[in-house]
């Protein structure tokens, strides 16, 4: 490939960024957002609080930097809550995660080697009568859930989802299943199970979900996670690339050693 053109479908937010990244590497890039984040406040957060202000909760799991953000406004006292936090084990998920949270001057206590779910729960294996508090988006993979109950006697698992992924809709979004279909598209970066998922329903929504399944059979695949890879796997797609670490940079490092490979 001389000038591949990539695929990327993250929220908003970090679209501009990662273009940025993605033209410093040499790639033309067609951007749609396939998720879109909005607020949540569940049934659970109310006591995700007290737990965490009353010192009843060991460990706190974040699983995005954006969790930390949606976490922090719904928060009516933040200074004393994350005096309260760094009174607990906080768990990051990655690397990322881990800077959101001491910008805000939670001390990060554990990181998982895999920034991945299955990363965590390998992490806290063996974890013995804890209570242990999960915050992420309402599309959380629910298997993280069952292996934290499961990581040692008596631990006590939380949850609460502070944020949830909608599906946007304002026309780039059918714009790059055109683009897919009509040949313009070398490689597809599908960075969660979520955007993966919404790609698909975009297509089949425009009558074009075999054509698409087609097309990804025939290009460069990348994946964030297994989730992701399964996903795609459920609508026929097999995934060309996956890096070791769940980040954007490293998966658009896997990327361009591929792309080198098959010069």
């Amino acid at each position: 490939m001389e000038k591949p053109v990539i695929a990327i479908m993250r929220p908003d937010m970090h679209l501009d960024s990662s273009v940025a990244l993605l033209r410093s590497h040499g790639f033309d890039v067609i951007a749609a957002p396939m998720i879109e984040l909005r607020d949540n406040r569940d049934s659970n957060f109310d006591g995700f609080v007290e737990r965490v202000l009353a010192c009843e909760s060991d460990i706190v799991i974040f699983t995005s930097a954006n969790g930390i953000a949606f976490t922090m406004q719904k928060i009516d006292d933040p200074k004393r809550f994350v005096h309260a936090l760094n009174k607990t084990s906080v768990v990051a998920i990655g690397s990322k995660t881990k800077r959101a949270l001491e910008t805000r001057g939670i001390n990060v206590s554990m990181m998982p080697d895999s920034y991945s779910s299955k990363g965590i729960a390998e992490l806290l294996r063996g974890t013995d009568g804890k209570t242990v508090e999960v915050v992420r988006s309402t599309h959380g993979d629910p298997a993280l859930i069952t292996e934290l109950g499961g990581s040692g006697d008596g631990v006590l698992v939380h949850e609460t989802a502070v944020y949830r992924l909608v599906l946007p809709d304002d026309g780039r979004q059918q714009r790059m299943i055109k683009d897919a279909l009509n040949g313009k598209i070398d490689v597809f970066a599908f960075t969660s199970a979520m955007t993966a998922h919404n790609f698909m329903t975009v297509a089949r929504s425009m009558g074009a979900e075999g054509r698409i399944v087609d097309v990804l059979c025939e290009r460069v695949v990348a994946a964030i996670g297994d989730p992701t890879a399964d996903v795609l796997s459920g609508y026929g797609v097999s995934v060309d690339v996956m890096p070791e670490k769940f980040t954007f940079r490293d998966m658009v490092d896997a990327i361009m050693f591929m792309c080198r490979q098959t010069k």
